[in-house]
């Protein structure tokens, strides 16, 4: 009989009021103790809970894979840059260069560097760079910004020192989405000297310019292959220093074709 009344006593309680005995705690963002007192109450900063942002990640970039040609001959260009690490601390490396129309590997740019975001769309990045092709090789520090400015233009700003002065470069581009696969970027880069470098055709001021206009079809999202037209070009001193060592090919205007492709 004392059996049965004990049965039909917990048969009485209400099962809200035993979930909200449950979940009072919780909802009131407390900690419950082993002995059933409640601890100090959880904050979050701005209300908000952690999130996971200590995982590591890896990307790579193959922007320019191409071959340009004129009417002097063929050259053919790559540009690529990878990194590792989490969302606010990276390893960034950056490497391009160019096999011109005399089969030799020129503009071998060469860079490692840390990266550390500064804001939700600008990174801050600090390291070296190697200049290392056919000419003689050149080791410059290097600090700069790299993200998205107003209306998603993907910029670089790099400043470079030695003991051989200083250097500067602006990089950017702009993907234009012409249809959700098809896509138009102009791109343009500038590289800038305080101090001429004969032996390899580097001149004071502005030195040289490589600029295009891509239209590239994303057949996947991680390759597409695109045409366009670029332009490099060398300037002021830089332009004096290519003649002397019996460059011609100072200007020029190419039709291009290659693949970009990302993972």
């Amino acid at each position: 009989m004392r059996h049965t009344l004990i049965i039909m006593a917990l048969l009485a309680v209400p099962v809200s009021s035993v979930h909200a005995q449950m979940t009072t705690p919780m909802t009131r963002g407390s900690t419950v103790q082993a002995n059933g007192s409640a601890a100090t109450p959880v904050t979050y900063v701005n209300g908000m809970p952690p999130v996971m942002d200590h995982n590591i990640y890896a990307h790579a970039l193959l922007d320019e894979f191409e071959a340009r040609y004129n009417t002097d001959g063929g050259q053919f260009r790559y540009d690529g840059q990878a990194w590792v690490g989490t969302d606010y601390n990276k390893l960034w490396l950056k490497s391009e260069g160019t096999v011109g129309t005399n089969g030799r590997f020129g503009d071998g740019d060469h860079e490692v560097l840390y990266d550390r975001a500064i804001s939700r769309y600008f990174d801050v990045q600090t390291g070296v760079r190697m200049d290392i092709d056919n000419g003689p090789t050149r080791a410059w520090g290097a600090v700069g910004i790299q993200g998205l400015a107003l209306y998603f233009f993907d910029v670089e700003a790099t400043a470079y020192f030695s003991d051989r002065g200083a250097a500067g470069r602006l990089q950017g581009s702009y993907d234009l989405l012409l249809t959700n696969r098809l896509i138009l970027q102009p791109q343009v880069e500038l590289n800038f000297y305080s101090q001429s470098d004969p032996a390899r055709a580097n001149g004071r001021g502005l030195s040289n310019i490589d600029t295009g206009l891509r239209l590239r079809y994303e057949w996947h999202r991680k390759f597409a292959p695109y045409i366009g037209v670029t332009y490099s070009g060398t300037f002021d001193q830089a332009t004096t220093l290519a003649r002397a060592r019996g460059e011609h090919d100072l200007h020029n205007l190419n039709f291009t074709f290659g693949v970009r492709t990302w993972f």
